[in-house]
């Protein structure tokens, strides 16, 4: 009997502790084909809402990057400035990308563990 309070949700959620996805026997309930197929689906969203924002920030670097340069080659002290906030920006919004890549970069990994955790289980059950 699969454990009642594992349900399809919380069999597809996935997170650096698997332990969610276990019965009360210690074995992997409730996830079939359809569950794995949810899985990659999950998996792709994730990284894909992941590179979008990344995407996003590394366009507005762009831009930002743009404006320092053209302030830069005014030479006028107000512009110079300016480009001390702009720069900061920048600096700020790398250090969001390298934490989203890293935060990407675990998930991705425990998905893949987590995934290979299941086919293991799965083939020592056949």
């Amino acid at each position: 009997m699969e454990d009642a309070s594992l349900t399809p949700t919380k069999s597809r959620r996935l997170s650096a502790n698997n332990s969610n996805l276990l019965n009360e026997d210690g074995k992997y309930g409730g996830v079939d084909e359809n569950d794995e197929d949810q899985y990659s689906v999950e998996a792709w969203k994730t990284l894909s809402e992941g590179f979008r924002e990344v995407q996003s920030i590394l366009d507005r670097n762009r831009a930002l990057i743009r404006q320092v340069n053209e302030n830069h080659q005014s030479k006028i002290p107000d512009n110079m400035v300016k480009n001390v906030s702009l720069i900061r920006e920048i600096n700020c919004n790398i250090a969001r990308v390298t934490s989203l890549y890293s935060d990407l970069s675990v998930d991705f990994a425990s998905r893949v563990h987590q995934k290979r955790e299941i086919n293991e289980v799965k083939s020592s059950d056949s």
